[in-house]
């Protein structure tokens, strides 16, 4: 197998491996010994799911968060030194999309190791896909601010942005938190401002609405206490 970094993406939530993942991944996936991930066990349950003959005990893991420090990760691609290939596991999705493993991706490209993203999911490209919003300029804004001062300003920003630049913005909010970020924007923007909510992308309990702010205050707002959302803004 050729000696790469392998950017392996995985499921948004409980769904079939093979409704989001080309068979061409496990392939992939079952020739790496070595992988940087978010969370051992997570990912070791994801290489279950892909293969369920995997030798989970033959495999070296290497621990990339928030906690990791950041000294470190060089040390995670010497694999690549001896020819063995290595993959990256986010949490969900795609590595490296608001994600630690962009780190990882920067330094094997400082030293001219090959770096293959594979296909999977991203909810952020598919909630742009599904909002009927401009595609051809878009901006992901990760978190906004908890404070909600500072939260309203900085929505703000993104709604001049909507409309003097005509650029889509997206930002995600921690899902315990979803009811009061759709409470601010529906609160702080312009009754003509879309808002597309995209929940559970590509899981059973998908939802994904476009409507102006007008119209979701006249809407009663989905539960979305426990799913994970992107939140899109266009016009």
């Amino acid at each position: 197998m050729e000696k790469a970094l392998y950017l392996i993406p995985v499921t948004l939530g409980e769904t079939e491996i093979n409704q989001v993942l080309p068979s061409y991944n496990h392939d992939v996936i079952v020739e790496i010994k070595h992988f940087i991930v978010e969370n051992i066990r997570s990912a070791r349950r994801f290489l279950k799911k892909v293969e369920k003959s995997i030798d989970i005990d033959e495999l070296i893991f290497y621990e990339l968060n928030r906690h990791t420090d950041r000294k470190i990760i060089g040390t995670y691609l010497e694999a690549l030194k001896e020819g063995k290939p290595v993959g990256i596991i986010s949490e969900a999705g795609c590595p490296a999309i608001a994600d630690p493993g962009a780190d990882v991706v920067a330094i094997a490209q400082s030293r001219g190791y090959k770096v293959v993203p594979l296909v999977g999911p991203s909810s952020i490209i598919m909630s742009v896909m599904g909002s009927g919003f401009n595609g051809q300029s878009f901006a992901f804004n990760g978190y906004l601010p908890v404070e909600v001062p500072q939260r309203i300003k900085a929505l703000k920003k993104l709604e001049s942005k909507v409309w003097n630049d005509d650029q889509t913005q997206s930002f995600i909010e921690t899902p315990y938190r979803n009811a009061k970020m759709i409470e601010t924007i529906l609160s702080a923007l312009r009754p003509q401002t879309k808002l597309c909510i995209a929940a559970g992308i590509t899981c059973p309990e998908e939802y994904i609405k476009t409507k102006t702010v007008e119209q979701w205050k006249k809407e009663k707002v989905p539960e979305l206490g426990k799913i994970p959302c992107i939140f899109v803004l266009g016009k």
